[in-house]
């Protein structure tokens, strides 16, 4: 295994905080209470009333998978990039409910589209970091 570079750690730490508030965020959104459901508009409700169970799942899988990764590139191990590519997967499904198959896209304003592209960035960003560490061989 060849000797990554000084700045490959604290990138994959940050990695992980960034994931470990999109494990937070899931949990408070799956955890949410009714006094805070009551404070969204109606149609905020109503997009959150009808996710599908594999919405919620994709959303889990994007946090969980994606911290997992960044576990995995902290300890400078090759299945990081398969776990990161389980996360992509999550992003994707999650997005693909949002903004495509719900037909409420308005309704998540336009804060959820900027924040779901900096999370697909970031995502596919994580991905070519590992894929490149690995070919490089700082992965074992």
């Amino acid at each position: 295994m060849q000797t990554s570079p000084r700045w490959f750690r604290p990138v994959a730490v940050v990695a992980l905080l960034w994931n470990l508030l999109g494990c937070a965020a899931y949990l408070a959104d799956v955890r949410i209470s009714p006094e805070r459901l009551s404070t969204m508009t109606a149609a905020q409700q109503a997009l959150y009333a009808a996710r599908p169970w594999w919405a919620v799942a994709a959303t889990a899988t994007a946090v969980w998978f994606g911290a997992a990764g960044s576990v995995g590139l902290i300890l400078q191990k090759r299945w990081a990039t398969a776990l990161l590519i389980l996360s992509f997967i999550g992003v994707v499904a999650q997005d693909l409910w949002l903004f495509i198959l719900s037909g409420s896209a308005a309704a998540a304003g336009p804060g959820a589209f900027v924040a779901q592209g900096l999370v697909l960035v970031i995502s596919i960003a994580l991905i070519v970091l590992a894929r490149k560490a690995t070919a490089r061989g700082w992965l074992a």
